[in-house]
């Protein structure tokens, strides 16, 4: 942690009320599966599956990834966030464009547009403002370009998300295939996937005791990644098949998801083995998701693409964010914790405001869910015990950081802490 800019650390309270709002979305979205088990096998474009998808790509996956960015920015890769005293406003800009969302899915059509314009000023208003100083030259060069690119993937993403709910609502008449197609790929495999590697790159060595990786390696993959899926995205909104999409977020997810297991294999020095089994898990489910998202692009039958969807949205991605979840709420929390107490307090360490017992249970109850939820593709009976279990696991995950929060409570308290 000696390399990591503390002093620029924002408030605590900026990327926590994004970061305590992500696992209440996974419990929705296991509520939801429970109420409506119906959904996995209805297909991936009826309304219930749409709605499980942006559960977690939106509120459970969106408020971590934009938390974490706020701290990452100016601690880790030394760029500034202008208008960061907005963080609440944005946070209550996703948060309700979400639900209006939902509501527009469900109930009424005439929402969907509203709540596309909602979410659109909330990620774009995260990340347009940091575009410059990520895109300029200076130090941390290749990760500030990697979480620019991953940026513009999301711009992009936006885009075409805003196009699509307005198509859902009637306000304009645009080929919905091709604008999910394209959506999708740039969203999962430019935004959080080119996100997760840019972030990954400091923070796997860091956090896994992984040996580092290679500058000429990390350049080569972002060049390849967001030049094959910017090209295929626009070939698909040409009328391309759809396979081509799926083999151009599935080149660079399968090098990601080898990279990181070859790392875990050969790291030197081996820690925090919660955090590396949440990594392990959610890196084959990632691979699987994306052989199985090429197999259902090339025609398999649609439980085949609802299975890909799981794998990918549901357990691969979530897996890695939740596994850093734990890891990025202790560190913020410290950090807080070393301006509260005064000088010469030795303060907890991060590993005891989370420690492993409590990560090795969330991460005991998503794998759990997970597994569920494969079986649930299958044999749909089993899709409202997967969603009590989801939500079950997501549960846990809030539970475990909220008693990080009180941990460092009650520490400052009993040793003299600013209120």
């Amino acid at each position: 942690m000696s390399s990591l800019a503390l002093g620029r650390a924002p408030p605590s309270w900026r990327p926590l009320r994004f970061l305590l709002t992500a696992p209440v979305w996974g419990v929705v979205a296991g509520l939801v599966l429970f109420a409506d088990p119906g959904a996995l096998a209805l297909g991936r474009w009826a309304p219930p599956a749409v709605a499980l998808v942006h559960l977690f790509t939106l509120g459970v996956l969106g408020n971590a990834m934009l938390g974490s960015l706020a701290q990452f920015l100016p601690v880790a890769a030394a760029t500034p966030v202008p208008g960061a005293a907005l963080a609440p406003w944005l946070h209550a800009l996703l948060n309700l464009g979400l639900l209006l969302f939902l509501c527009g899915l469900y109930h009424l059509h005439a929402l969907l547009a509203p709540a596309g314009l909602l979410l659109a000023a909330a990620l774009l208003g995260a990340v347009l403002p940091v575009l410059p100083a990520l895109l300029r030259h200076g130090a941390q060069r290749l990760l500030r370009v990697g979480l620019g690119m991953a940026a513009l993937a999301l711009a992009a993403t936006v885009v075409l998300g805003v196009l699509a709910a307005a198509v859902l609502g009637g306000w304009i008449a645009l080929p919905l295939d091709r604008l999910a197609d394209a959506h999708g790929s740039l969203g999962m495999g430019g935004w959080m996937l080119g996100l997760l590697a840019a972030v990954g790159a400091t923070t796997v060595p860091m956090f896994q005791g992984t040996a580092a990786v290679p500058p000429w390696a990390l350049r080569a993959w972002i060049a390849v990644t967001f030049a094959l899926l910017a090209a295929a995205a626009i070939a698909r909104l040409c009328d391309a098949p759809p396979l081509l999409p799926a083999l151009a977020m599935a080149v660079p997810t399968l090098a990601f998801a080898a990279a990181v297991l070859w790392l875990q294999w050969h790291a030197p020095h081996r820690r925090n083995p919660a955090l590396v089994r949440f990594w392990r898990a959610g890196c084959i489910a990632l691979a699987l998701a994306a052989l199985v998202a090429c197999a259902a692009a090339a025609g398999a039958p649609e439980p085949v693409a609802v299975l890909a969807g799981v794998l990918g949205i549901g357990i691969g991605v979530p897996l890695l964010v939740n596994g850093m979840l734990l890891e990025v709420v202790a560190f913020i929390t410290w950090i807080a914790l070393r301006e509260r107490c005064p000088r010469g307090v030795r303060i907890l360490a991060v590993g005891r405001l989370v420690p492993d017992a409590d990560k090795h249970a969330a991460l005991l109850a998503h794998l759990a869910a997970s597994a569920l939820l494969v079986a649930a593709t299958i044999w749909p009976v089993l899709a409202a015990a997967a969603g009590l279990a989801l939500a079950a696991a997501y549960a846990v995950t809030a539970l475990c950081l909220l008693r990080c929060l009180r941990r460092a409570h009650d520490f400052a308290r009993d040793h003299g802490g600013a209120r």
